[in-house]
């Protein structure tokens, strides 16, 4: 009984241990390919150390997937004068990521699409505090536009969140 049979055995079992391999590698590349494994983007958040609404923001990046590190500072106006955001666009935080600046309330989802197409332009910004935004969570949520600016100040329309 020991012959034959065991021999047939052992090459069943080595064919299944190399298709299982096989399997293994091929779910690994698709993994890997179609973005299981990314990596998660940096995001660099200069706030006021007293801002709950920056607080929130940071947190919503974070729960994300976004790598977020903060800066407390008292002098928002010298953080926003040396990465450039124009004046009208100031908002109550900054962040910078992957060389863009991103001003106040940008939705998550808008980032990340900012990051992978690498668009020509120094950032992008929610002015103001509309409430909805995230980290501006409440009760009566308000459409509000993301600006685009380059790095002379010069503003465009990106997008639109009703």
């Amino acid at each position: 009984m020991f012959g034959f049979r065991s021999v047939l055995d052992f090459a069943d079992a080595d064919f299944r241990g190399r298709g299982l391999l096989l399997l293994f590698i091929a779910l690994s590349a698709a993994f890997l390919v179609f973005g299981g494994l990314q990596a998660r983007e940096s995001v660099l958040v200069y706030k006021s150390p007293d801002c709950d609404c920056c607080d929130r923001w940071v947190g919503y990046l974070r729960a994300s997937g976004f790598a977020v590190t903060v800066r407390d500072t008292a002098d928002m106006g010298a953080v926003k004068a040396r990465v450039g955001v124009p004046r009208p666009l100031a908002s109550c935080h900054t962040a910078v990521a992957s060389n863009y600046v991103i001003e106040g309330h940008v939705p998550n989802s808008i980032i990340g699409r900012l990051l992978k197409g690498n668009p020509p332009i120094a950032g992008i910004a929610v002015p103001g505090m509309p409430q909805g935004s995230p980290g501006m969570e409440g009760p009566r949520p308000v459409t509000y536009d993301v600006l685009a600016f380059d790095r002379i100040g010069v503003t465009t329309f990106y997008e639109q969140i009703d």
